[in-house]
């Protein structure tokens, strides 16, 4: 049984930034030296990353972030992209779709938010010029970066794929490869000169129309797709913990922590108790969330005590529970930044799948998310594939604070629909155990997974397409009477490999009186810290 590879918990009085690329977390805490925001921080970082994790995120995907002021309750940002005008959900019915299709199907494509996103959070919160905080992701596209062990591991996703050169004409990509990217630096630097116009309605945009063929107008290129609205919450911990509202999932790991809350958790994670009643709150919460997640859901209706205490009050402390009432993998990345004022940002960018939907825009050679797998093609459905609507979303960016308001903790994870499973047990470890970031973030963690997919390997966006009839995937260096002990309470129980990319990629700052500390995710094997 190995053991938790050691993580260290770092430590600031000023500010810091967590990513899961070094380069990215260096280029934030470069902007918090030179007198930036948590928000500079998080754009510079972030676009690094739009950079160097072409396999998980990009410029051709969404944003999605939650944002401490410093003062004032915590607010969300909402960037993610709404289908094209010529959405035509009785087509692809009309072809024997079921599902959107995932792949090389430009109807996957929602119009990317993640560029919106950059500029609504910099306007708002931003105290550096923007040039200053998009040039390190220019200047490494332009100059090249090495390749992380996960890009080399993806790039033969691409292999074949036209416009994929920037990672096929090594030959075989291997870590450490030098790789540039002279369409992207092209492209931030006219995001850095012209502002939003530059991207959507320059050489990005023009190929994302010739690509869609009809799929998207000029106007809704011009259209911006960033939105702030207030933050979802609800208390658990002694703590507020802050969400964006759907059409994020986020609410699930506000839901299931107000049920452990009141709950007889051990103080032990090592206790089978723990993961027991972590999961039954999770399946509680998330059994019916195909049909309650859309845009434009009430959040707070989602997370009053009368829909939740009755899913509390289902929770055995000796059983998995039946769920018999019917229902009314993924590519992301998060970063966490803190600064000097403890303004805090969880921000999360994403592709959905992999490289997304192995589409990629010529002459720039940014690839496309594939977002648009979260809608819906049963008729009538309030998520259905639609003009101008934004799909369900897994991205959930959480800020945790004080009662009195102040910033606790910032947190994210990448992980598809486990996401807020994996945040769930980042923060009761946090703030029910008391561990300290690094081990919140190493520990081995459990994520749920179909039955009926049993035997996959990874863990992705169907998770609850049987209501809560899942099973328990354990990540390799859980303790071993995880096992046993949820096997006994009726669980079905699947012990993967320690350190599983497919169990996320985490990273928790924690603000105790005047000190930071925090840690990244050991899983990616790339990740870095910024301490200032």
């Amino acid at each position: 049984m190995p053991e938790v590879a050691p993580v260290a918990t770092l430590r600031a009085g000023r500010g810091m930034v967590c990513a899961i690329d070094h380069l990215a977390a260096g280029a934030g805490g470069a902007m918090l030296r030179a007198g930036g925001s948590a928000a500079d921080a998080a754009v510079a970082a972030s676009a690094v990353l739009a950079v160097t994790s072409q396999h998980l995120c990009g410029m051709g995907g969404d944003l999605l972030a939650v944002v401490h002021p410093g003062d004032g309750p915590p607010l969300a940002l909402n960037a993610s992209g709404r289908a094209g005008s010529g959405a035509d959900p009785s087509r692809l019915r009309a072809e024997g779709h079921q599902r959107m299709p995932p792949f090389g199907d430009i109807r996957a494509v929602p119009v990317p938010g993640c560029v919106d996103g950059w500029l609504a959070l910099h306007e708002r919160f931003g105290r550096l010029d923007l040039a200053t905080v998009l040039e390190p992701a220019r200047s490494y596209a332009e100059g090249g970066f090495p390749a992380s062990p996960t890009l080399a591991a993806m790039a033969p996703t691409v292999a074949n794929l036209p416009e994929a050169s920037d990672y096929t004409s090594h030959g075989r990509l291997r870590s450490g490869t030098i790789v540039q990217r002279p369409g992207v630096a092209r492209t931030l630097a006219a995001i850095a000169s012209e502002g939003r116009r530059a991207f959507y309605e320059g050489e990005f945009g023009a190929g994302l129309l010739a690509l869609g063929r009809g799929e998207y107008a000029e106007a809704d290129l011009a259209r911006s797709h960033a939105d702030w609205v207030p933050a979802l919450e609800l208390a658990a911990w002694g703590h507020r913990l802050w969400t964006v509202p759907p059409s994020s999932q986020g609410y699930l790991t506000l839901a299931a922590a107000w049920m452990v809350d009141s709950l007889p958790l051990p103080e032990d994670p090592d206790d089978p108790v723990w993961p027991h009643l972590l999961v039954e709150a999770t399946r509680q919460a998330a059994f019916d969330r195909p049909a309650v997640l859309y845009e434009g859901a009430d959040g707070a209706a989602l997370l009053s005590a009368r829909r939740l205490a009755p899913r509390r009050a289902a929770i055995d402390l000796d059983h998995a529970g039946p769920i018999d009432h019917p229902a009314a993998a993924g590519a992301t990345i998060a970063l966490c930044a803190v600064d000097d004022e403890r303004r805090g940002v969880s921000l999360l960018q994403s592709n959905a799948a992999g490289f997304g939907s192995l589409l990629i825009v010529p002459g720039v050679r940014i690839f496309l998310h594939n977002r648009g797998i979260g809608f819906s093609l049963e008729p009538g459905h309030p998520a259905e594939y639609e003009a101008g609507r934004r799909p369900p979303h897994t991205l959930s960016p959480t800020v945790v604070t004080a009662l009195g308001g102040k910033l606790r903790a910032v947190t994210g994870t990448m992980g598809g629909d486990s996401q807020p499973q994996i945040l769930l047990q980042v923060l009761a470890r946090s703030l029910v155990a008391g561990q300290s970031p690094g081990v919140a973030v190493a520990a081995g963690r459990w994520a749920l997974a179909p039955s009926a997919d049993a035997a996959a390997s990874s863990i992705g966006f169907e998770t609850w397409a049987r209501g809560g009839r899942v099973d328990v995937r354990v990540e390799g260096h859980a303790p071993p009477a995880w096992d046993d002990g949820l096997r006994r309470r009726g669980h079905r129980v699947i012990r993967d490999g320690p350190f599983n990319d497919a169990f996320g990629h985490a990273h928790l700052i924690t603000v105790d009186g005047g000190h930071l500390a925090g840690a990244t995710d050991p899983r990616p094997r790339f990740g870095g810290v910024s301490a200032w």
